[in-house]
């Protein structure tokens, strides 16, 4: 029996907007319903704690960061569970815990309470992504690089959407507005753990003879790229992070333009991110789009760093062109990561080299806030250009360590 399709469809699969019909669509569309309701919850937590819970603001930072730091412990070993259970079972696992822990949000009306529901968010999270790598991987099909671009596009799409209801729930800024906040994600956890429920299940791969357990913590050359990349992935908290107060404390650029720069720069990931992805085929040409991402993240961030004590309408332009290029870069980067991250993993422990990859990003992330505070806010526009250098430093390294990952799989 065949699936009718609808000339309407099959416009949009031709160019490349919707994936064709099949698991491949499927897991695009569970990954766009998870970071609506993420989108929601990410950018109001911080009101949501301190207005409808009521915890002071210090509070909430130290809660976040010990929450941040707890979510590193369970990646590696769940993922190992992925590798010999099943991704798609224990990925539709963790959603469960994840939606769980995030509805238990409303019971809390204290800072340990609190300290304990960010960690078991921060656990099930961790637990999820690394769950989800084997799933990605197992699914790819014949393109495995624009499909990995595709998910990134989607999940940016589907974080703008998120963006607006946040921003309609902080206008009406009421405890009732705010619980809602937190039960939608809740719900969005549950509706992803459906959905996946209709991808097929994928084998384990056969584990050769005489592996170790933890292999991922013993392949140097992949912890190498893990650390690498988790450097790198600070780029995505100086958009977040480091540029908002940049534009409201430095420059004389409107405050709206926080909103607009975060919305151009989405904006291009959604347009270019699968186009980027072409040609970008093997650990070679994902390493040369990694180096190039330094040179364009030293770019933009010059431009942003120069925006101070300049005219208004000099430092919006500024702006934009910085997050522009900067952008350019963040889409070269992912890019060469998402590559690098399943080529240089054997395919029997996708699922642990996952932990292990998203244990990198986890200790940037956690870092994150305080780095840049110092380097771009405090000390101003040389921190901006330190930055960027080390990134371009992070690009230059990337190669000889990706030579040095290939030796040891030969």
């Amino acid at each position: 029996m065949t699936t009718a399709v609808f000339p309407a469809e099959s416009w949009l699969v031709s160019r490349g907007i919707v994936l064709e019909r099949g698991p491949r669509r499927t897991l695009a569309a569970a990954s766009f319903v998870n970071m609506v309701g993420s989108g929601v919850f990410m950018l109001s937590a911080a009101l949501f704690y301190t207005r409808s819970v009521g915890l002071p603001v210090a509070q909430v930072g130290l809660g976040l960061g010990i929450g941040g730091l707890a979510g590193l412990l369970s990646g590696i070993p769940v993922g190992r569970l992925a590798d010999r259970r099943g991704p798609r079972e224990v990925y539709r696992m963790t959603l469960i815990v994840q939606a769980a822990a995030m509805a238990a949000m409303v019971l809390v009306h204290s800072f340990w309470l609190f300290v304990v529901a960010v960690c078991l968010t921060e656990l099930a999270g961790s637990a999820s992504s690394a769950a989800r790598g084997p799933l990605v991987r197992g699914l790819a099909g014949e393109k495995p690089a624009e499909f990995r671009a595709y998910l990134r596009a989607a999940v940016n799409l589907a974080a703008s959407i998120g963006a607006g209801l946040a921003a309609l729930v902080v206008q009406v800024d009421t405890h009732a507005a705010y619980v809602c906040l937190v039960l939608g994600n809740a719900l969005s956890f549950v509706a992803t753990a459906v959905i996946v429920g209709r991808l097929p299940s994928l084998p384990p791969v056969p584990v050769p003879p005489g592996t170790g357990r933890w292999i991922a913590l013993k392949d140097y050359p992949y912890m190498v790229v893990t650390a690498l990349d988790g450097v790198m992935s600070l780029q995505g908290d100086v958009q977040l992070f480091a540029l908002p107060l940049w534009i409201v404390r430095h420059t004389n650029a409107p405050r709206w333009f926080v909103g607009a720069s975060a919305l151009a720069s989405t904006f291009m990931v959604v347009a270019l991110q699968v186009r980027a992805s072409r040609g970008v085929d093997s650990n070679i040409t994902a390493a040369r789009a990694w180096r190039r991402s330094g040179w364009a993240f030293l770019a933009g961030m010059s431009l942003i760093g120069l925006a101070a004590g300049v005219p208004g309408w000099l430092a919006a332009l500024m702006i934009l062109l910085g997050v522009g290029v900067h952008t350019i870069g963040e889409i070269l980067q992912a890019v060469g990561s998402s590559e690098l991250r399943y080529n240089l993993a054997p395919a029997h422990a996708q699922g642990q080299y996952s932990g292990v990859f998203g244990f990198g990003r986890g200790v940037a992330s956690v870092a994150a806030p305080s780095l840049l505070g110092f380097l771009c806010i405090t000390w101003g526009t040389p921190g901006w250009f330190l930055m960027g250098g080390v990134f371009v430093a992070v690009g230059q390294a990337i190669p000889y360590v990706v030579r040095w990952a290939e030796r040891r799989v030969r």
